[in-house]
């Protein structure tokens, strides 16, 4: 078959796939849609199966049941725990990348190790430290666990590897240090994959439950993923469950992670590809 054969079908199949691309992205986002739905209903009218538009769930999440103050501890809490980490990552993925050390090998191999360990193991472990150092229900008790992440150092290494070594020599010829190498050279030609490691890890932080359910206590200090559990627990529906304003709390708590995400999809897409690819 011919070129000029092929170019008219593939114009005619184009909108068949717009329309089925459509129909997957409205399906995997239907269960969001619903939610954010059923949130803008009063309690009365979901149960009547009625309609009436309201807004009074959101107000009454941030002021009533204290969301303003989980969101800020979330924020606070996600933010350092990404730009501790991914600054840990990028040093060590750098070392392991362009240096030979005694031990650098067995080094890197116990970093890929802790991906295999799961999380739940270390809890105990990591309370037991931090209860000794007094750090508990403090937020240094509930970032300092998280900011050493063994497959950010990975997965940077690996991309570091396909950046040619001449650029650093380069460098290094002209008199730059190590760390103005990796600040002026490595750091920029990583930016994609630096910053779809931090949304990683910024939201991987964001949804994390059991350790601020461990760490802390005090409700000044509790995650919005805590006052969501709190707040189904509490049931102030009274004898029903007021699902409305349930999930209107829900959808503050995706709101940050959803701009987040589409303020570095497209860094996303090409560091986590490239990354694949080196």
């Amino acid at each position: 078959m011919k070129p000029d054969d092929i170019r008219p079908r593939l114009r005619l199949a184009e909108p068949l796939l717009a329309a089925l691309a459509l129909a997957a992205g409205l399906l995997f986002l239907s269960p969001v849609l619903y939610s954010i739905w059923l949130s803008l209903q009063t309690a009365d009218s979901y149960y009547a199966g009625g309609y009436e538009f309201t807004l009074d769930n959101y107000t009454r999440a941030v002021s009533q049941y204290n969301f303003a103050r989980y969101l800020l501890n979330s924020l606070i809490v996600s933010g350092l725990v990404t730009g501790l980490a991914i600054s840990v990552a990028t040093l060590a993925a750098f070392a392991f990348a362009r240096y030979r050390f005694p031990g650098g090998d067995f080094l890197f191999g116990a970093t890929v190790a802790t991906l295999m360990i799961p999380s739940h193991i270390s809890l105990i472990p990591n309370y037991l430290t931090l209860a000794r150092a007094g750090l508990l229900d403090s937020y240094a008790g509930l970032i300092l666990p998280a900011i050493s992440n063994g497959f950010a150092a990975f997965f940077l290494r690996q991309y570091i590897r396909g950046i040619p070594k001449a650029l650093d020599e380069a460098a290094y010829m002209d008199g730059a240090s190590p760390l103005t190498v990796l600040w002026r050279i490595i750091v920029p030609l990583s930016r994609p994959a630096i910053l779809s490691m931090s949304l990683y890890i910024f939201i991987t932080e964001w949804n994390n439950y059991i350790w601020p359910l461990v760490a802390v206590g005090r409700e000044d200090l509790f995650t919005l993923q805590i006052g969501l559990a709190r707040l189904y627990s509490t049931n102030p529906g009274e004898g029903l469950i007021d699902w409305p304003l349930v999930l209107a709390a829900s959808t503050l708590t995706i709101l940050p992670v959803l701009v987040g995400f589409l303020l570095v999809e497209r860094h996303l897409v090409r560091g986590i590809t490239m990354g694949a690819l080196k």
